[in-house]
């Protein structure tokens, strides 16, 4: 899908946050453009005509093209440096070389799922994750795409980690990554909300879009115990005042939050 950003950044990053709201979860900013990705399964062309109509100001032009699912795997490798987080985490392909020593080092072929460590909730959601501990906790990655925040969360010591993500491709892709990290012992499972009936974590970490997030929220707090964490990202900064709002009227407490080009993250503890 290509649509006029009119070369401006923050009209971009409006673009892809309501993109993400409709199932795509992958893009690439151009100058005067955004390409979103998504599976032809996930694309809905009634509501993307919804919203073209809802947003005539910020998508003036739309041509939406099939591709090849080769043709998407080369288009990562030749668009896909690597990424670090403030100087302690490293995200490379298996395709690069000379990779720094740092902290961290987690190796992440994309494919067609979400988390590569370059968009900013991903971004914000690993240099959060650094300043919590997670020896002998019980974390859940809600939404976990391509693993690499479970995957992360295994090598800060957790005791137990559980990915969830409803795309097929995700759960795929989570799997082989955390084959290609030496990581073993985390519970995968394709699916929803649905499957954490009767499940405890101490910490859960959602990357998901806003629509999400409000609708389970309820969801998360039965999850946790009195103290338990929240960590949530996915979302626009105009987004965090409703989040927040939903958090505390589902028994948790805001403990801090950061920005990254407009996008947030936000931690939250579980009241008594």
């Amino acid at each position: 899908m290509l649509a006029n950003n009119n070369e401006n950044s923050e009209i971009s990053e409006i673009v892809i946050a309501l993109l993400a709201e409709l199932g795509f979860d992958s893009f690439e900013e151009a100058e005067d453009a955004v390409k979103a990705y998504t599976t032809t399964e996930k694309f809905d062309a009634e509501a993307m005509l919804e919203l073209i109509g809802e947003h005539p100001e910020l998508i003036t032009s739309v041509d939406t093209r099939r591709i090849k699912q080769e043709n998407w795997n080369h288009l990562w490798e030749s668009n896909f440096p690597m990424a670090e987080v403030v100087g302690q985490v490293v995200i490379y392909a298996p395709f690069h070389m000379d990779i720094p020593e740092m902290e961290y080092r987690i190796c992440i072929m994309p494919q067609m799922s979400f988390g590569t460590g370059h968009h900013e909730t991903t971004s914000l959601m690993i240099e959060m994750m650094l300043d919590l501990d997670m020896t002998g906790k019980r974390i859940l990655d809600m939404g976990c795409g391509t693993g690499i925040l479970a995957i992360f969360a295994a090598m800060k010591k957790a005791l137990s980690v559980t990915a969830i993500d409803i795309d097929e491709w995700a759960y795929r892709n989570a799997t082989e990554n955390c084959e290609r990290n030496n990581i073993n012992g985390i519970e995968i499972l394709q699916g929803d909300s649905n499957l954490l009936s009767n499940r405890s974590f101490d910490i859960v970490l959602a990357n998901i879009n806003l629509n999400i997030l409000l609708a389970d929220m309820s969801i998360y707090t039965r999850c946790l115990p009195a103290g338990g964490l929240l960590l949530t990202s996915g979302f626009y900064e105009h987004d965090f005042h409703p989040i927040t709002t939903e958090a505390k009227r589902n028994g948790f407490l805001l403990i801090k939050h950061a920005r990254k080009k407009n996008w947030v993250a936000a931690l939250y503890r579980k009241g008594e």
